[in-house]
């Protein structure tokens, strides 16, 4: 029995938040001292490692569980199933829905259930819940639909990343500029024809010393409340140990697949930061002595910046249906879906389309 994604969606939102718009903004050090920099050069220095030229974030009347919805919405159209048959929704985000002008995550009910409900599903056996699993949560969902299917107790999940993080992120702070906001979703069917579906996966959470690279903290201004938190991280040790680890994570997924690297046509890895992705996936490909294959790795983060769990199904979504430049993905192609994030969590899936 394969897990085979026979339907994609996206929701990209409408407000372009771009570089210079940044241009004014008071950024602090984490003890409340100004910057030693000026703005422009911040933000040059804050392109040229991230490659993040602009993002995208959510108009006022929207929140997680609305971006979800129409991503979800394209992604069981796209299928062309009857979404009174699916029998499990796996939506992943990590705050919730957090309304505009709002300091307070609203998770009850879940963002699921408030998915389903936007779908006007009648059917009470189809299943609906939340993963809080960083970054990752939306690879992690694919791997838990196929353990459903191969388990013989689902054979329709539909699969969600959808975020908003623009709206929990300190002003003062200029890792403010690297998050961002957008869904993507995918219909998971079972099947037993053909050689495509999800081949193998590895997953890891690493807690010991990593468990608080990724946090919530107070703002970087000392005037602000004291009470309120915002999303904050430790940029350093995050990069270490995703270049150490995903490489890895990848290698685990492959070999369990029994496939060659030379047969791997697209990596589809988390939009966190374009230095970062770019010195995974060289050590990955080094790990198999081999070269980095020209395209092998799409982008979306210089114009969508990171949206957590919806970058990878945005990115998929994206490339399947012909809108990144110079990228296409064929039937037969193996792809791998890779992330890391707050946990720290890792998971990579191997995937024939």
């Amino acid at each position: 029995m394969r897990s085979v994604i026979t339907g994609t969606g996206s929701y990209i939102p409408s407000i372009v938040k771009k570089n210079s718009d940044f241009i004014n903004s008071n950024f602090l050090n984490e003890d409340g001292t100004p910057f030693g920099n000026e703005n422009e050069e911040i933000i040059e220095k804050f392109k040229a490692i991230t490659g993040i030229e602009e993002r995208r974030y959510a108009s006022e009347d929207l929140n997680s569980s609305d971006l979800g919805y129409l991503a979800a919405k394209k992604a069981i159209e796209d299928a062309g199933i009857n979404k009174e048959e699916l029998d499990y929704i796996i939506l992943a985000h990590n705050f919730g829905d957090v309304k505009s002008g709002t300091i307070q995550s609203d998770v009850l009910p879940s963002l699921a259930s408030r998915v389903k409900y936007k779908l006007g599903i009648k059917n009470s056996g189809c299943v609906a819940y939340d993963i809080l699993f960083g970054c990752p949560g939306w690879i992690e969902g694919v791997i838990q639909a196929e353990a459903f299917i191969k388990a013989g107790i689902a054979k329709k999940c539909l699969v969600i990343g959808t975020e908003t993080l623009s709206r929990v992120v300190d002003e003062f702070d200029r890792d403010s500029m690297i998050f961002a906001d957008g869904a993507g979703a995918c219909v998971i069917e079972a099947s037993e024809k053909g050689t495509n579906g999800v081949l193998s996966h590895a997953t890891q959470t690493d807690t010991l010393d990593e468990c608080y690279y990724l946090f919530f903290g107070k703002s970087f201004n000392k005037n602000e409340d004291p009470d309120v938190r915002y999303i904050k991280m430790l940029g350093r040790k995050i990069y270490e140990y995703g270049l150490n680890h995903v490489p890895l994570a990848m290698k685990s997924a492959l070999d369990k697949s029994g496939l060659d690297i030379s047969e791997v046509k697209k990596v589809f890895i988390h939009q966190a930061n374009e230095k970062m992705d770019e010195a995974i996936i060289k050590r990955f490909f080094r790990l198999y002595k081999t070269k980095v294959p020209k395209g092998v790795m799409p982008m979306s983060i210089h114009k969508l910046g990171n949206s957590s769990v919806a970058t990878v199904p945005t990115l998929f979504d994206l490339v399947k249906n012909g809108k990144i430049e110079h990228q296409e993905i064929n039937s037969g192609d193996v792809v791998i879906f890779a992330s890391v994030g707050a946990g720290m969590n890792i998971n990579a899936v191997v995937y024939r389309c």
